[in-house]
């Protein structure tokens, strides 16, 4: 045999025993999920990208073997904006906001609870797993009222209520479809819109609904995938863990600001309604759920209790 295909075996050999001692450290971590409900809002560019998406789809089957019950909540945003450019539906918009008419949820729950939905199902049945896709009209999952936002006029400093149509924000969750599949092994893939009063849909985001399954199904963890690295300090350097009382310190201190509000916002939501920690992830990193949840590095910002 050749030196050359000496050093090649040598690191091949080297390389298995790197794999080896990852999945031994592993364990102590998978232990700690086993049996327990792990809520995960997939969306961003972990969605859009063919590899990342495969490798999520992966994760997911991973969890399930261990014995976790991974329930996935997906948006979905640029797949409807591209859908409605083509079929030349035009949206209104009030300070930046996109009022939802009836032809606008129309097509929102047609990508939402079909083509996308359908996907992500497809991927994870395709790494071995067994997905059943669900919106939250299925089973009056999501009972949803109308989203009400103020605006103060900066003239007269009056507040005035916007109307943004059929756009909505959960009022009940119910879990009972939910607890049948934590029996069996099947992972629940929830795309989200919900049902109101008078049976109207309304397009819920998907932060939003993640948020308030994870409370109410009492999940261990929220994981939110998101497009950036995760909060920030006033530096740019990533905090990777906070307490309730020191994120709502960084809000009210701006220095968590912008699109991130909302985001710590549902967090601390889901904290307040039982979910032991919540973590934002930077979904741009292959395999982030599994390096959040079975490494000590994390892969993103944990926010507990206290």
């Amino acid at each position: 045999m050749s030196k050359e295909n000496d050093i090649s075996l040598e690191k091949t050999h080297e390389e298995w025993l790197k794999q080896a001692a990852t999945l031994s450290e592993a364990l102590p971590y998978m232990r700690r999920y086993a049996g327990e409900s792990l809520v995960i809002k997939y969306g961003g560019h972990a969605m859009g990208d063919d590899d990342l998406a495969k490798l999520f789809a992966r994760d997911i089957v991973l969890l399930r073997q261990i014995g976790a019950n991974p329930v996935v909540v997906h948006g979905g945003g640029p797949q409807i904006g591209n859908m409605l450019d083509k079929l030349k539906i035009e949206s209104e918009f009030i300070h930046g906001l996109r009022v939802t008419d009836k032809a606008t949820v129309d097509v929102v729950e047609m990508v939402l609870a079909g083509s996308i939905n359908k996907q992500i199902v497809a991927q994870i049945n395709a790494q071995g797993g067994f997905a059943v896709g669900l919106s939250g009209k299925d089973g009056n999952l999501i009972k949803a009222v109308k989203l009400r936002r103020t605006m103060r006029d900066p003239d007269s400093n009056i507040e005035r209520i916007l109307d943004l149509g059929l756009v909505g924000e959960p009022s009940e969750i119910n879990p009972h479809i939910l607890d049948n599949f934590e029996e069996s092994d099947i992972t629940p893939v929830i795309a989200p819109v919900g049902v109101a009063s008078n049976g109207d849909t309304l397009n819920i985001n998907a932060d939003t609904a993640a948020g308030a399954i994870a409370g109410a199904i009492n999940a261990k963890r929220l994981l939110m995938l998101t497009d950036v690295v995760g909060v920030l300090d006033k530096s740019g350097k990533l905090i990777p863990e906070l307490t309730a009382t020191e994120a709502r310190k960084l809000i009210k201190d701006e220095t968590i600001s912008g699109g991130m509000i909302p985001k710590v916002e549902t967090c601390l939501n889901a904290i307040d309604q039982g979910v032991e920690a919540a973590v934002i992830i930077d979904g741009r990193v292959p395999h982030s759920v599994i390096l959040e949840l079975f490494t000590e590095h994390g892969a993103g910002t944990k926010i507990e209790g206290n």
